[in-house]
């Protein structure tokens, strides 16, 4: 029975080693590496969405064609958090016990992300959100398992602050979503508005999924201004907050963040009727020869459209996850944690700089035991002690029958 066992060992011991030396050695090993996307099919940022994922699935695509991960195919794991957090929970449970995925991106709205961590916390899982902005995030007790490569609202309500006065505008009226998001960052454009001595004259939350908003934008009116500041999604409560706002004629003029640049406000409410009096702020990139390539790859827009937003971010996401991953290499399929270390390897100075269109050479620099430093779509992304990073904005108008954006 002992040498049984002795001889049973053995064997295992043998396929180990000769697996790990058939994957080191770079070729193509059996695959199963998953990875989750926490996103929203449904919800209030649908438009959104749909080109965020579409460019996560390219970077999947454009991964495997250069070899995969650890020697195999990587997949990727789609479940619809709806933007609720009760909902995000749910897809959280189901991406981490049931598919048992290496490591997720997302979730993209503020609060999906928050509850969701409580599952991947548990669990030892990363998670890299290429969307979620809300400042409360940054204080995550997370054991460093919570990064996001898109900057905090924190710093997108002061640009937007700035950007309103810029516009000649010192009187608003303001109006925000009430969830993570919203109230997030609300509180940092209403402190930097004021301390530029801005007037808000209307300031109230509202809630997602209502039919119409007449009484809550009757109280926001007033005479002293025909600035409607809205802080939520394109695609929901402000959408109908405009519409309504331009039939009864409360506002003239319309400013928001990101949430707000949606293709949906041109298509039900008209380019030309958005035209000179929308604006707002968008997470920007940073130009690079990394950029510069993201470009020359995607830009014709045959995978997704690319100017939409966090669409650089996602694809960054998905590349930097999957480098932690090959960084971390098997141990991490069955120890998890071992991928934040990694993530945090891969995309910080020094080490040899990859980008978009590198998987192949980043790979082989990994495995000769050298250092990258990943710089994507949208420029560097090394993380502070949060998991946060640095970032640049964008302004956006509606310009012809689309969005402009000029770096502020």
């Amino acid at each position: 029975m002992q040498k049984k066992n002795m001889l049973v060992s053995i064997i295992v011991a043998l396929v180990v080693v000769v697996g790990i030396a058939y994957y080191m050695n770079g070729q193509k090993g059996p695959g199963g590496v998953k990875i989750g996307s926490l996103s929203a099919i449904t919800g209030p940022i649908v438009s959104l969405v749909e080109q965020i994922n579409a460019a996560e699935r390219a970077a999947i695509e454009e991964i495997n064609a250069a070899g995969g991960v650890l020697g195999g195919d990587v997949s990727l794991v789609e479940a619809d958090t709806a933007c609720a957090e009760a909902t995000a929970i749910d897809a959280a449970n189901k991406l981490v016990n049931v598919e048992q995925v290496s490591a997720i991106v997302g979730a993209l709205c503020s609060g999906a992300s928050m509850g969701a961590h409580s599952v991947a916390l548990d669990a030892g899982v990363v998670m890299l959100s290429p969307a979620s902005t809300s400042p409360a995030i940054t204080s995550l007790d997370d054991n460093d398992l919570f990064f996001r490569n898109v900057p905090s609202d924190a710093y997108q309500g002061e640009v937007l602050a700035q950007l309103v006065m810029d516009q000649g505008i010192d009187s608003i009226s303001l109006t925000y979503i009430n969830n993570d998001y919203g109230v997030g960052f609300a509180n940092a454009f209403r402190d930097a508005f004021t301390a530029l001595n801005g007037n808000i004259y209307g300031d109230q939350a509202h809630e997602e999924g209502k039919a119409s908003y007449a009484s809550e934008l009757a109280s926001l009116a007033s005479s002293n201004t025909d600035t409607l500041v809205i802080l939520a999604y394109g695609d929901g409560s402000g959408l109908t907050m405009i519409r309504e706002s331009l039939e009864a004629g409360h506002f003239a003029r319309f400013a928001g963040g990101d949430g707000m640049k949606s293709d949906a406000l041109l298509t039900e409410i008209g380019a030309d009727n958005l035209a000179g009096n929308f604006f707002g702020t968008i997470p920007g990139s940073t130009e690079s020869d990394s950029n510069k390539t993201f470009s020359s790859m995607y830009g014709d827009g045959s995978k997704f459209v690319f100017d939409s937003p966090y669409v650089g971010t996602a694809y960054d996401a998905v590349f930097t996850i999957a480098l932690a991953i090959q960084k971390a290499g098997v141990d991490a399929l069955a120890d998890r944690s071992l991928i934040s270390t990694a993530l945090r390897d891969v995309a910080t100075a020094p080490g040899t700089v990859v980008g978009p269109g590198d998987w192949e050479k980043a790979v082989g620099l990994i495995a000769k035991g050298e250092d990258i430093d990943y710089e994507g779509a949208t420029g560097p992304a090394s993380f502070d002690a949060n998991g946060d990073v640095p970032g640049v904005y964008n302004a956006f108008t509606v310009s012809g029958s689309g969005y402009a954006e000029n770096a502020i």
